[in-house]
């Protein structure tokens, strides 16, 4: 994957910075300092430490200070992203950009305190700093607070969803027509991130980590050749990237973190067909990623023959956080979610069946852009004659009459299927993972006129 050395980077740091947790950063100031000794004992006046904040990590994450010592930390932010470094809502540092520093005068120290970079996602993803008290010789007389017995170790109380709930009558589902590859061989998008509270279930909001204001994200297409060249800026509040899996570039230019109100040029030339997954690399990954901050890009294959319908579906999971906000990532590291859906929305295609007519050939793109989940994608009452995964066919129409009856991927595959629907009704499309299916991950194909039913006490009108 391509957003692997900033992975590898980050959390090598992260274990390099475990490994020394009983390392004393400690300085001199004032005449009445008392240095920590070299065997890691500490000083009773005042003492200051320096802490570098990385991304997703402190340098310096244990403190030990002798009960009574006045503490002060100078914090230097060495990362791409911004972080700050807070006790609790009253006392901390601002936040700092990208080389900024700052000092907390965090007065006499008597107990054990625990400290946290307040980003959303940074203190979940590891960003805490623990003060212990010691004697001074330095035997750890009181135990820094257990980080698991924080809010930020144990998942929140999310927005609940109702399975059985039908949306409002204002409610518009994600169109999955998939537009031919437009003409000619330069394509250029502006794409805007941010965050946008978006309804995902009946009656729920969650805040949306967006590109271009939908979840998903914009569904590009070309062919082998082209060059896309898009314009990337930041309208959020929160540092964000882009990553195409489309592209070949430097990971550490075009895929870097914009601070809000900066902007980038990404250009690449498509060179291999597929269905890629485009995402937020802004650390944590999971966390913009499992927040819906993705899209699709797909690259035709040499040749594509022509069809009556194409559409294109992407799955993904819901892990929610309270009504209105982020979601959450402890559930997210957890594997936790509430909802596995297509296209962003809990059943939609359930309340807006996908018309086609009998017989019509149908080409249904697939990707799964997780975060974590894998997908098995069916469609009840027919049997694809062609599958295409990650770049290659397997199985096309010949004399043995081959059948697919599902189409499997992993977070970050993609491929597409096609069939035919052979007489009037209604068929389910579902990702075979049965599990999922009562979790959201349900549609319809409608072939023909259906009169409407009832089902479930759900109207399942034509859809155009």
């Amino acid at each position: 994957m391509q957003d692997q050395p900033r992975s590898t980077v980050r959390w090598s740091a992260v274990l390099l910075s475990l490994a020394g947790l009983a390392l004393l950063l400690l300085g001199c100031g004032a005449e009445d300092e008392v240095p920590a000794d070299a065997a890691g004992g500490v000083g009773t006046g005042d003492v200051t430490v320096d802490v570098v904040a990385g991304d997703l990590f402190f340098r310096g994450d244990l403190i030990t200070v002798a009960s009574g010592a006045d503490l002060t930390i100078n914090l230097t932010n060495e990362g791409a992203l911004q972080h700050d470094l807070r006790l609790d809502d009253a006392v901390g540092t601002e936040v700092l950009d990208p080389g900024g520093s700052a000092t907390l005068d965090l007065g006499t120290i008597e107990e054990p305190l625990t400290l946290f970079c307040s980003i959303e996602g940074h203190r979940e993803a590891g960003m805490e700093l623990t003060v212990e008290v010691a004697d001074f010789e330095g035997d750890v007389t009181q135990a820094a607070a257990d980080p698991a017995e924080h809010d930020a170790g144990s998942a929140g109380e999310g927005a609940v969803i109702d399975f059985n709930a039908v949306p409002g009558e204002d409610w518009k589902p994600f169109d999955p027509t998939l537009e031919p590859a437009p003409d000619g061989t330069e394509h250029e998008l502006t794409i805007v991130a941010a965050e946008t509270v978006l309804e995902v279930a009946p009656g729920v909001t969650q805040e949306m980590w967006t590109f271009n204001g939908t979840y998903p994200g914009p569904i590009l297409r070309g062919k082998i050749g082209d060059i896309f060249t898009i314009t990337v800026r930041n309208e959020g509040r929160l540092g964000h990237s882009i990553d195409f899996h489309a592209s070949k570039v430097a990971w550490d230019d075009e895929m870097r973190t914009l601070q809000p109100g900066e902007e980038l040029v990404y250009q690449f030339e498509a060179e291999y067909s597929g269905i890629f997954m485009y995402h937020c690399g802004t650390a944590p990954t999971l966390h913009h990623i499992g927040n819906g901050m993705f899209g699709a890009v797909i690259i035709d294959p040499p040749d594509l023959p022509p069809v009556d319908h194409e559409f294109v579906v992407v799955q993904s999971e819901i892990y929610t956080g309270p009504e209105g906000e982020a979601g959450d990532l402890v559930k997210m590291t957890r594997d936790d979610w509430d909802a596995v859906v297509f296209n962003g929305y809990v059943n939609q295609y359930k309340f807006a069946p996908i018309r086609v007519e009998v017989d019509e050939r149908v080409r249904v793109w697939v990707i799964d852009n997780g975060p974590s989940e894998n997908s098995s994608f069916h469609i009840v009452g027919t049997i694809y004659d062609t599958t295409y995964k990650e770049g290659a066919y397997l199985l096309q129409p010949d004399e043995s009459r081959g059948g697919s009856q599902a189409l499997d991927l992993q977070p970050a595959q993609g491929g597409f299927v096609e069939f035919t629907l052979a007489e009037p009704g209604l068929y389910p499309m579902v990702t075979h993972k049965f599990s999922n299916v009562g979790k959201g991950a349900l549609g319809l194909f409608q072939a023909g006129e259906v009169p409407d039913r009832e089902n479930d006490g759900v109207v399942q009108a034509s859809a155009s």
